[in-house]
C-alpha cells in the first residue's frame, strides 16, 4: 500500500499509544514560606488535584535561598508558590530575580503570596520578573488556590511545549544547513543519522542508514538491494555492507515495510522514517529510540523528514556543483582552485610545482579553431595523466597551461621535455607542439597555494622571456626581474596613457650617392627622470603585455601625421613603421593599417612597413597571405633584422616583400672579421636575385659605408648619416641638406 510521506504510522494500536501517555508524570510544586502552617495549609488544599491529567508533587522550602537550593537540585519544576516577606521584607523578591537570571529558569511559573498587603510589589518588579499572579494568603481560599495553581500550570505546559518546538525546529534547520555543507551521499546520510537523534532526545546508538540500490528489481530481497551508507553506537561495522549482513531480521522487516510501502512506522523500540530520493535511489533510516514518540516528537519528525526531502535533492545540487568547482570541464582533471587546495593541505616537503604552457596556442586556435585547441587540450592532459605516477598532482590551472605537482626525480625539465617530445595526433596528422615551463620548489617556498602558483607563473613568465620552448625556475632572483618588469610595464602604460611617449625619424639614403629617399620612424620614452629607457628594454615588455598593439597604431598615426608635414615642406620621403609580431598576427591589424592610411590621405606607397622574421612563428601560410594583403593596399614590406630570426630560405622567395634590412650587428663587424663581410655580401646577393633592395642599419663609420657600397648594397642608414630627430629637428636638417 501507499501512504503519505508526511505522516508517521504507529505500527502499535492507539489504545496502548494512549495508555504510555497517561503515565506521562507528575507537576513539581515549590512551596516557599517561613510559616509551617502555609506549608501544611497548601498541601492539604491541593492534595487530590489533578491537572492536565497529572497529579501534582510537592517540595518545600523555608526561606530564599533555600529555594534557589531546591530549584538547583530539581529539574523540571512548574510552578513556585513563594512569599514575599522571609528572612527580609523583598527576600522574595530578590529571590525571583535569581530564579531567572542566575538558574536562568524562564518557563517556571511564579505565584507571589503575602501575610502583609502593606509589603506589596511594585508593578514593574510584577512586569520585570514575569510574575503570573500575586495573592494575599488571607484571599487565597481553596478554590482560588486551585484556580491560581491551574492556571499556571497550564501556562507552563504551553510555554513548555512552545520551547521543545523551538528547539526542535532549531535542530531541523541547523541540520538543514549541515547537510548544504556537507559533502557527498554518506557525509549527508550520517548527518541525517545525528539529527533524528537529536530530536528524540536519544544518544545516536543502534542507528542506521539504507539506500535502495539502482537496478535491483522488486523481487530482490530488501537485504540485497539496500546499502548501508551510515551508523552509528553497535551498527558502525555495518557502513558500506548489504542490509542482510545486519543479522537482525526485525530490523530488516521494518526497513522492508518502510521503503516498499514508502512510509514512516513507529514501534515501541524505533524509529524508520523514509526518504523519497531522486532516480529510484530511496532512503531509510531508522533509530533504536527505546520509548513510544509522542505526539510533539511526531510533528516535529514530520516538519524534518519534508525537509530532509529537499536537503536530499540539495546534496546531488551541491555535488554537482562542487565539480564545477573544482573539476576542469574539458579534460575532468583537477582545476586551478582544487590545485591550490591540494598545495595548501602541506605534506609536499621535497616536491616541485611546474606550469607547462602551450607555445602560440591562441594561434593555433585562430588558425584551426576551438574544437581543434580541445582536442589538443585533451590529449596532452591523457599523456602526461598516463606518465605520471599517481602520487602526482596533474591539473590544468589555465586555458592553455597545466600544473604537475610531486616528487623532483619525476617532475623535472629532461622527463617532461621527453613525455611531451612525441608529435601528438590529430585531425591533421601528427603535430609537434612547443612547451614553455616553470618550476618552484615548494619547501623553498614556504608560502600558500594560491603563491606557489604564482611564484611558478613567475618562473614562466622568465622562461616565455627568452622564447618558445624555454624554461626556469623561481628564484628571488627571477623574482626582482619580474618585479622590475612589472614595475617597467606599469610606467608605460602611464606614459602612454600620458602621452610621453614619443617618436623620432632616421633618415635612410640610397647608395651610393647618398641621396635622402625616406625616414624610419622610432618610438622613444624618456621617464619622469629625464632618462631615456632603452627601447630594446621596454618593446618586449610592451610585446609579452599586448600594449603594443595599442602603442603602435598610435605610433603608425604619428608618423603618418608627420608624413603630411614633410610632404607640405616639399620633402617626398618614404615613411618607414616597424611592426611588431604581436601586432602583425592581430585581428583588427589590417583594418587598422587601412583605416590609418585613409585617415593621412598619404599614398599607400609612401609606406613601407618593417615585419621582423619572428612572424614566421606563427605559420608562412597565414604570413605570406597577410603580407599579401597588405601589398594589395600598395604598402611597401621591408624584412626587418635579416638573418637573426626564424627564417627559411626555402620560404623567403615565396614571401612578397620589397626590401631585405641587414641587422646592424652585421654591419658592425664588416671591419672587425672577414665573416662578417661575407655574410652582408650574402644577404646583399640574395636580395638582388629575389628582386628585393637591400638596406644596411646601424651604418656608423665610412670605412663600413665604402665596404657596402663595394658589395652593392642600396641603402644605408645609421648614425655615420644622422641620429634619429625629432619632427621639427629633421625638418630643419632636411631644409639645411637640400641647400
Amino acid at each position: 500500500m501507499q501512504c503519505n510521506d508526511d505522516s508517521i504510522a504507529f505500527l502499535d494500536d492507539d489504545e496502548d499509544v494512549q495508555a504510555a501517555g497517561s503515565t506521562l508524570g507528575v507537576w513539581r510544586l515549590l512551596i516557599v514560606d517561613d510559616d509551617e502552617d502555609v506549608h501544611q495549609a497548601t498541601e492539604f488544599a491541593l492534595r487530590d488535584v489533578e491537572i492536565l491529567g497529572r497529579r501534582l508533587e510537592f517540595l518545600h522550602a523555608r526561606s530564599s535561598n533555600e529555594a534557589i537550593s531546591v530549584l538547583r537540585q530539581t529539574e523540571r519544576v512548574a510552578v513556585v508558590l513563594l512569599d514575599v516577606v522571609m528572612e527580609s521584607e523583598d527576600a522574595g523578591l530578590k529571590a525571583i530575580g535569581r530564579i531567572r537570571n542566575e538558574l536562568g529558569l524562564l518557563n517556571l511559573r511564579i505565584i507571589l503570596r503575602t501575610g502583609q498587603p502593606g509589603y506589596a510589589p511594585e508593578l514593574e518588579a510584577i512586569s520585570s520578573y514575569d510574575i503570573n499572579d500575586y495573592k494575599t494568603k488571607s484571599e487565597l481560599t481553596r478554590n482560588k488556590l486551585f484556580t491560581a495553581v491551574t492556571a499556571a500550570v497550564r501556562s507552563y505546559d504551553q510555554i513548555e511545549r512552545l520551547d521543545a518546538s523551538r528547539r526542535g525546529l532549531e535542530l531541523i534547520i541547523d541540520g538543514a544547513n549541515r547537510f548544504i555543507a556537507e559533502q557527498g551521499l554518506q557525509a549527508f546520510a550520517a548527518g541525517v543519522i545525528t539529527q533524528i537523534a537529536a530530536l528524540l532526545g536519544v544518544p545516536p546508538e543502534g542507528v542506521m542508514c539504507v539506500c535502495a540500490a539502482p537496478g535491483a528489481d522488486s523481487q530482490t530481497p530488501i537485504g540485497q538491494k539496500c546499502t548501508v551508507l551510515a551508523a552509528a553506537g553497535r551498527y558502525q561495522e555495518y557502513i558500506n555492507q548489504h542490509v542482510a549482513a545486519l543479522e537482525n531480521h526485525e530490523l530488516c522487516d521494518i526497513l522492508d515495510t518502510c521503503l516498499s510501502e514508502q512510509c514512516h512506522h513507529a514501534t515501541e523500540r524505533g524509529l524508520a522514517l523514509y526518504f523519497p530520493g531522486r532516480q529510484g535511489r530511496n532512503f531509510a533510516a531508522y533509530v533504536e529510540s527505546g520509548q513510544s514518540i509522542h505526539e510533539p516528537d511526531r510533528h516535529l519528525l514530520e516538519v524534518f523528514c519534508a525537509n530532509i526531502a529537499i536537503c536530499g535533492d540539495n546534496v546531488d545540487l551541491v555535488e554537482r556543483l562542487r565539480q564545477t568547482a573544482y573539476v576542469d570541464g574539458l579534460t575532468s582533471l583537477p582545476n586551478r582552485a582544487a590545485q591550490i587546495e591540494a598545495l595548501d593541505a602541506g605534506g609536499l616537503q621535497g616536491a616541485v610545482l611546474a606550469l607547462i604552457d602551450i607555445d602560440q596556442f591562441s594561434e593555433t586556435i585562430d588558425a584551426f579553431g576551438y574544437r581543434f585547441g580541445d582536442l589538443q587540450l585533451q590529449a596532452i592532459g591523457r599523456r602526461l595523466r598516463a606518465a605520471m605516477p599517481p602520487d602526482v598532482y596533474l591539473a590544468r590551472v589555465g586555458g592553455d597551461v597545466f600544473s604537475l605537482c610531486g616528487g623532483q626525480d619525476v617532475v623535472n625539465p629532461p622527463l617532461l621535455r621527453e613525455i611531451l617530445a612525441d608529435t601528438f595526433d590529430s585531425e591533421l596528422g601528427p603535430q609537434s607542439i612547443s612547451f614553455s615551463l616553470g618550476f618552484v620548489h615548494v619547501a623553498d617556498a614556504g608560502v600558500s597555494g594560491a603563491d606557489l602558483l604564482r611564484n611558478a607563473a613567475i618562473a614562466l613568465k622568465r622562461a616565455k622571456v627568452d622564447g618558445p620552448g624555454n624554461e626556469a625556475y623561481y628564484t628571488a632572483e627571477v623574482a626582482i626581474q619580474t618585479r622590475e618588469r612589472v614595475r617597467l610595464l606599469q610606467n608605460l602604460r602611464q606614459a602612454f596613457d600620458s602621452r610621453r611617449l614619443f617618436v623620432v625619424y632616421q633618415p635612410q639614403l640610397g647608395l651610393p650617392e647618398g641621396k635622402i629617399i625616406g625616414v624610419e620612424a622610432l618610438l622613444r620614452w624618456r621617464n619622469d627622470e629625464g632618462q631615456f629607457v632603452p627601447p630594446d628594454q621596454f618593446i618586449p615588455v610592451a610585446e609579452h603585455s599586448g600594449l603594443i598593439i595599442g602603442v603602435g597604431a598610435w605610433v603608425l598615426r604619428t608618423a603618418l601625421q608627420a608624413q603630411q608635414k614633410f610632404l607640405a615642406q616639399g620633402f617626398r620621403l618614404r615613411m618607414a613603421v616597424n611592426v611588431s609580431a604581436i601586432q602583425f598576427r592581430h585581428p583588427g591589424f589590417l583594418g587598422m593599417l587601412e583605416e590609418a592610411i585613409a585617415e593621412s590621405g598619404i599614398e599607400p606607397s609612401a609606406l613601407e612597413l618593417e615585419i621582423t622574421e619572428s612572424v614566421a612563428m606563427y605559420g608562412w601560410g597565414q604570413v605570406q597571405e597577410r603580407l599579401q594583403a597588405i601589398k594589395d593596399m600598395g604598402v611597401s614590406v621591408a624584412i626587418d633584422d635579416f638573418g637573426t630570426g626564424f627564417s627559411s630560405l626555402s620560404y623567403l622567395d615565396r614571401l612578397p616583400a620589397d626590401c631585405l634590412k641587414i641587422d646592424r650587428s652585421f654591419i658592425s663587424s664588416l671591419d672587425a672579421s672577414e665573416s662578417g663581410a661575407r655574410i652582408a655580401e650574402m644577404v646583399i646577393q640574395l636580395g638582388k636575385r629575389l628582386g628585393m633592395r637591400v638596406l644596411a642599419e646601424g651604418v656608423e663609420q665610412v670605412e663600413q659605408l665604402n665596404t657596402l657600397i663595394d658589395l652593392g648594397c642600396d641603402e644605408a642608414q645609421g648614425w655615420y648619416y644622422a641620429k634619429g630627430m625629432p619632427e621639427d629637428e629633421l625638418l630643419d636638417w632636411l631644409s639645411q641638406q637640400s641647400r
